[in-house]
């Protein structure tokens, strides 16, 4: 059993909120962590996909007062999004009785009828925690390369061979196509949806062009920023915001596109082990979103992130703006021997930050520069940690 950071992050937020959301793509291991979760105390597991347990809680108000002093999981919400407002209700009654906390762990895949219906009913009573693909803080730095091949998702990344791994890969993205992305009203052929997904991947990193896009795959320009919308609220896609600053400069004001884990995108791309990837145009951008995944994954809601790019060429990968008002730049190159490139120190004599890193895939720590340090992935993402 690989142990999840955010585990402890979600019994935390169950001591002292009455409802905890789990989010997440699906097969990211959100149910074993709310089993896990479950043994330590009385707890009843639904899985609001099955028919024989929605049967069960058809009345919610009187099932789930039967369960007042259990910890109620309840998988799959989206599937029966009626239920936030008898939650609600359930909660406040629970308050006065003083079973305020720990009372229910709720798991989606952040879908939009999860968001939008917590949002409008369980404001005040519910946290949110997103549960991510393995982060190389779990696995570890000796399989920093099979997290980067593989991805994160459990099964991809625990498969015996890479041909498993692929397989599953596959599979999982056909069933998003044919089954979890047409639910939400999109009516477009699984292929067409599928070449959409693939583009995004060819362009790991790249600047979205909605326009682009749509022409290629004579669609509107509102279908696909709408497919791209759900991509990122389903956390399969990243859209990394450009870096607004007063520096007198004309700066590139498209986000970058990331398809968040690096295993789906090696299956989009059809690359099936490292040595395919290490011959394939998108390795370089490849290994950069897959350090910003597992970066941004640490960070959380600690610090704003964004990119800085100007029309003249200075550019900075990712931009951490911490809430104490520090800023950081950090550079992500996949080479042994990096080096400050004059793009990069003429964004930093722009931006000024408190703190520049390079991320390079070595492990050595030292200096590049005065206010440069080359450091490698694994090193910086247990320094975000601590």
């Amino acid at each position: 059993m690989i142990q999840r950071r955010v585990a402890a992050e979600v019994r935390e937020r169950l001591e002292h909120m009455p409802a905890v959301a789990l989010v997440g793509p699906r097969q990211v291991g959100k149910t074993t962590l709310a089993l896990e979760m479950a043994e330590s105390r009385p707890a009843v597991y639904l899985d609001l996909e099955s028919a024989e347990d929605v049967a069960r809680i058809e009345n919610a108000g009187i099932y789930l007062a039967d369960h007042a002093d259990e910890l109620v999981v309840l998988d799959e919400i989206h599937r029966l999004p009626g239920i936030f407002g008898q939650l609600r209700g359930v909660i406040d009654a629970g308050r006065r009785e003083e079973k305020g906390e720990g009372r229910f762990l709720i798991l989606g895949s952040a879908g939009l009828d999860l968001l939008a219906q917590s949002g409008e009913t369980l404001a005040g009573r519910i946290a949110f925690v997103e549960l991510t693909p393995f982060e190389l803080i779990e696995v570890g730095a000796e399989r920093i390369d099979d997290l980067w091949v593989r991805g994160g998702f459990p099964d991809s990344f625990l498969a015996k061979d890479d041909k498993l791994s692929l397989d599953w890969r596959d599979h999982f993205i056909r069933t998003y196509l044919e089954r979890d992305i047409p639910q939400f009203g999109l009516r477009i052929p699984a292929a067409t949806l599928r070449r959409m997904w693939t583009m995004l991947a060819h362009n790991q990193g790249g600047q979205l062009n909605v326009s682009q896009l749509a022409r290629n795959l004579e669609l509107s320009s509102p279908t696909v920023s709408h497919y791209i919308d759900l991509l990122v609220d389903l956390l399969l896609v990243r859209r990394l915001p450009p870096r607004h600053a007063n520096v007198g400069k004309r700066l590139v004001r498209s986000p970058k596109v990331y398809v968040r884990d690096s295993g789906l995108v090696h299956a989009l791309l059809g690359i099936g082990n490292k040595e395919a990837l290490l011959g394939h145009p998108v390795v370089g951008m490849s290994w950069e979103g897959m350090a910003i995944e597992n970066l941004l994954t640490i960070v959380g809601d600690e610090a704003l992130p964004s990119f800085y790019r100007t029309r003249s060429g200075a550019e900075i990968d990712l931009i951490l703006d911490w809430r104490n008002g520090d800023t950081w730049a950090i550079e992500v190159k996949r080479t042994s021997a990096p080096k400050i490139e004059r793009s990069l120190r003429f964004a930093l004599d722009d931006l000024k930050p408190q703190r520049s890193f390079v991320v390079y895939a070595g492990e050595e720590r030292f200096r590049l520069a005065e206010d440069v340090e080359a450091i490698g992935l694994a090193e910086l993402c247990a320094e975000l940690a601590d």
